[in-house]
């Protein structure tokens, strides 16, 4: 039967692409090409549900629950003991050494994430049960939930038991933080404190759909087989792990003396800073499985492991003012101004606030004592009051109604946690926007910066963006700090920009939910920005990719007068609003508005440039093959897409026949 063919083709390439993408760290196609598969696979299960596995790719999202189930651990998942100085973790490796009596002792150290601990269990290979940490002994079900991370295996595929059970740390990366608190300020909701906090909410949500597009990501540690541990040595966990696609933590060393556990911890502690995730120390154990069994628990923590914890990046300050920033949508945010104090090697004067919300919640008066936290790359946090050492003296902080900057009124939205400036000249939105507008993946104006965009905003010389195109050198040299060298630099630079081009252009103009992704998408199918002026809310909402509040967004701004108003001063400044004239030459009917799929091993592109070629034409390029499709580009060893494109009747080209159209197409 070819749907059970491809099916099966569908999800063993999906698989074959998260191994890539999560244990290899090699991906060879794009993020958007694995959603296509994804897609692709999702539409054919609804049409033959009959052939659904539960171990396919798609079994990773479900539906909604309507409450989370308490799970009894059948071996409970302890605590460890915390070591916070070096002469600790001797003492450790010491009452280790008598315990062994003679016997062969090695330590493994791992790093010790910042996370939440989970259990897998596995029936015959397949995953049944996901359970958090809970109290130790009795945790929620959280099944569907783990099941949506993609560095955990939906099935084992090499030497497993009847039942094995994986325990690992779920946590969320720096990077994927970073983009939920944007988007969530984007939409004017709470932004979350820290991605531990961040990480535990999610993994509890009752909507895995929202849970997956969060991103978690787990580290196992150790595997047990029933309720036995299932191998001689704890480093023979992290091979079988690997063996078995879980996504498993580098860092990690098999230590013979307390010399080489201390030689680890500095070795880790020196790069903790450039880690994509948190950590928050090392934990040592025993390698041993035997000597782990003899050398047995206390009533709270095994006697053969260790937390050390590195150097805490906390401390406690007085908190003097709060400050309102204003940023480029208007958003008002408080920012902490503290007593300075030193932590982690550094000294700390201001930390993050987040919105009004926030401060209501920490109950926060001016004068407070409080204990704030710094992680890695992360600006300080508020964490909490120290309500002990009020004294009577602190003061209540009410949140502007209106613009510190510019007096307009600040209006919160009602459902929204942040309340922005309604005056759309406000001067800190017109600074933010113009850094933006120049920053490196907008229109890449070097030498353009905060002082420089003080100064000319707060003269009158520039209002919005457009104004940039009308200064001179000689303005520029006038002004504090710069001369007439630098600011012949600074106009070749913005004259450069002209011809950045229509993507960057219209990322830089900071249209809501237009990001990168979405800047290309539109720069590619319209070619023009006079036509994405034009177009209805159904022109835009008809483009793949582009949802309804992306259309409505982009309809709304280029109907805004003022916006209108900026765009035309840019065209007379001879701003380029176009695809470049080099890619539109090479536009014709063979390219422009088709469909092309591509398919097998291509010998003179990646499929990257292939892309890149076809979309510089005007052409779109999917992942899966339709009616719609236009052409496949078969390479060797093409699979069940060829196959698919040949009963549809749709137009083949293998890499010759692609090559010369290409060719052609600059004729």
């Amino acid at each position: 039967m070819e749907i059970a063919k491809e099916l099966q083709h569908l999800r063993s390439e999906i698989e074959r692409h998260n191994e890539l993408y999560y244990q290899k760290d090699a991906p060879e196609i794009s993020d958007f090409e694995f959603d296509k598969l994804l897609e692709r696979l999702i539409e054919l299960e609804k049409e033959h549900p009959e052939l659904i596995t539960p171990d396919s790719p798609t079994q990773r999202v479900g539906g909604k629950a309507d409450s989370l189930r308490p799970f009894e651990h059948k071996v409970p998942l302890m605590s460890l003991d915390n070591s916070y100085d070096l002469d600790d973790l001797k003492a450790f490796t010491e009452r280790c050494e008598k315990l062994a009596e003679g016997r062969k002792l090695e330590y493994f150290a791992e790093l010790k994430i910042d996370g939440l601990s989970v259990s897998l269990h596995y029936e015959k290979g397949l995953l049944m049960v996901g359970a958090t940490r809970g109290d130790g002994r009795t945790g929620d079900e959280v099944t569907q939930n783990v099941k949506t991370i993609r560095s955990i295996p939906l099935r084992l595929k090499a030497d497993f038991p009847e039942h094995a059970e994986v325990r690992g740390e779920v946590y969320l990366s720096r990077s994927q933080f970073k983009r939920i608190n944007d988007e969530l300020e984007m939409q004017g909701e709470k932004t979350f404190a820290n991605p531990r906090n961040c990480a535990s909410g999610t993994l509890r949500m009752l909507d895995s759909k929202v849970v997956a597009s969060r991103r978690l990501e787990m580290f196992p540690y150790d595997a047990y087989s029933g309720t036995r541990k299932m191998f001689a040595t704890h480093e023979e966990v992290f091979l079988w792990c690997e063996k078995n696609d879980f996504t498993v933590n580098p860092h990690r060393r098999l230590c013979r003396n307390f010399d080489e556990i201390a030689a680890f911890i500095a070795e880790i502690e020196s790069i903790r800073d450039t880690l994509d995730y948190e950590i928050d120390g090392i934990v040592v154990k025993v390698n041993s499985t035997a000597l782990q069994d003899d050398f047995g628990a206390t009533t709270k923590a095994p006697r053969w492991a260790i937390a050390y914890k590195y150097a805490a990046r906390q401390a406690t300050t007085k908190l003097l003012a709060i400050g309102i920033q204003v940023g480029r949508t208007g958003a008002l945010t408080p920012v902490a101004h503290l007593e300075s104090v030193l932590l982690a090697g550094t000294t700390v004067s201001r930390a993050s606030l987040h919105n009004e919300d926030e401060i209501k919640r920490l109950d926060l008066k001016i004068g407070d004592h409080v204990l704030i936290e710094k992680s890695g790359e992360i600006i300080p946090q508020v964490l909490s009051v120290v309500a002990s050492k009020r004294d009577g003296s602190e003061t209540e902080f009410r949140f502007p109604t209106t613009c510190p900057v510019c007096g307009f009124d600040a209006v919160r939205p009602e459902g929204e946690a942040v309340r922005r400036c309604s005056n759309p000249s406000c001067p800190a939105k017109i600074k933010a926007r113009l850094l933006y507008f120049s920053s490196r993946k907008a229109m890449d104006i070097e030498g353009f910066g905060e002082v420089l965009a003080d100064t000319l905003v707060d003269s009158g010389r520039i209002n919005d963006v457009a104004d940039l195109y009308t200064l001179t050198v000689d303005e520029i040299a006038s002004l504090e700090r710069m001369a007439e060298k630098s600011g012949a630099n600074l106009i070749d630079q913005i004259e450069a920009s002209k011809t950045r081009g229509l993507q960057r252009l219209l990322y830089g103009l900071d249209i809501r939910h237009v990001g990168e992704r979405y800047a290309k998408i539109l720069a590619n199918h319209f070619r023009d920005i006079n036509k994405i002026a034009t177009a209805s809310v159904e022109e835009l909402d008809d483009i793949p990719e582009i949802g309804l509040a992306v259309a409505e967004s982009v309809f709304d701004w280029f109907r805004n007068e003022h916006n209108r108003d900026v765009l035309e001063r840019l065209s007379s400044s001879g701003v380029v609003m176009e695809v470049d004239a080099s890619a539109t030459a090479a536009i014709d009917e063979r390219f422009a508005g088709k469909t092309f799929v591509l398919t097998g091993k291509l010998e003179n592109f990646t499929r990257d440039e292939a892309a890149r070629l076809i979309e510089e034409r005007g052409g779109r390029v999917s992942s899966s093959v339709s009616k719609k499709t236009d052409f496949v580009v078969a390479g060797s060893d093409a699979g069940s897409k060829l196959t698919k494109a040949e009963s549809l009747g749709i137009a083949l080209l293998d890499e010759k026949a692609f090559s010369t159209m290409l060719a052609d197409s600059y004729e």
